[in-house]
């Protein structure tokens, strides 16, 4: 956020005061770090047809893509870049409901604005690779350069699990990170460590249908595509996949924090008032409880 110093007083103070506006800005910011690396990565690899990465590319490309998010907008808003880690923070009370909507339209106009820069810097080679033809399936295929799709042998019960499990490991591993009676990445470090988790999950967990793990990561690119020419087809391919990736991971992320809190977080040994009210404080990975959008 934007500061200056008073003439007379010499006291910093924002440009912007209100705190939604703030939170929404950064929010949106970050999401677009994240998935404009994401993307490009995967455009990357997809239109140079192997001369310029291969799958570990984008593993790369999006875990250091969420490296660079949290750098961006972690102190403002936190950088959850992920709906379902907005909703598990609302649930374990670690994000006030209230804010809840403003982040999840945040990270989808981050990620929408995201794949339509995408799709312009890239325009030219996905046109060249695909002669033109802007087609969801098949040999020369360019949606999935966008928003994920299942492989052809996965089921659609499948990819639910698939995509529960991925999203579960995700939020018990970011809770296991952030919480501070165990042990959790050290001070300035977080950015570095989410991005290999996510990298982690990419190269283990990702072959089934291109690790979403995120529902506004995958449905706004999706929207965009069917705008800008792949049609109504981005909603049919896969048996109707596109609602997968958005409802699975909101169970996932409720599945993994609630795991991580029942079996470690809830049997952490307290000995007085005052270190059971800080070990509340340390285990909340969103810092100050006060602001509605602080560090995860």
């Amino acid at each position: 956020v934007s500061q200056h110093r008073g003439a007379a007083g010499g006291r910093t103070r924002s440009w912007l005061q209100s705190e939604v506006v703030r939170v929404g800005l950064a929010e949106t910011l970050c999401t677009y770090i994240m998935m404009a690396f994401g993307l490009g990565s995967v455009a990357q690899v997809v239109t140079g047809q192997g001369a310029f990465g291969q799958y570990v590319s984008i593993n790369l490309g999006f875990g250091l893509g969420v490296a660079m998010g949290i750098h961006v907008g972690g102190q403002v808003s936190g950088a959850h870049m992920n709906a379902a880690v907005s909703l598990t923070m609302c649930v374990f009370g670690r994000l006030a409901w209230r804010m809840l909507p403003l982040y999840v339209l945040a990270q989808f106009l981050g990620s929408f604005l995201a794949a339509a820069t995408i799709y312009a810097v890239y325009y030219e080679a996905i046109y060249d690779y695909c002669g033109g033809n802007m087609t969801v399936t098949g040999v020369k295929a360019t949606a999935g350069i966008f928003a994920t799709y299942p492989a052809p042998y996965l089921s659609l019960l499948g990819g639910f699990i698939d995509q529960v499990f991925g999203t579960a490991m995700l939020l018990l591993c970011i809770m296991a990170l952030s919480d501070q009676k165990n042990k959790p990445a050290p001070a300035g470090s977080e950015p570095i460590t989410v991005g290999l988790l996510v990298l982690l999950i990419g190269i283990s967990l990702g072959s089934n249908s291109g690790y979403a793990i995120n529902p506004t990561r995958d449905i706004a690119p999706r929207i965009f595509t069917a705008i800008a020419g792949w049609g109504v087809d981005v909603f049919r391919s896969g048996n109707g996949w596109w609602w997968v990736p958005i409802t699975a991971p909101f169970i996932g992320g409720l599945l993994g924090a609630g795991i991580y809190r029942i079996m470690v977080e809830m049997h952490h040994p307290v000995t007085s008032e005052k270190e059971e009210g800080l070990a509340k404080e340390e285990s909340i990975p969103l810092g100050k409880q006060e602001n509605a959008g602080a560090n995860v």
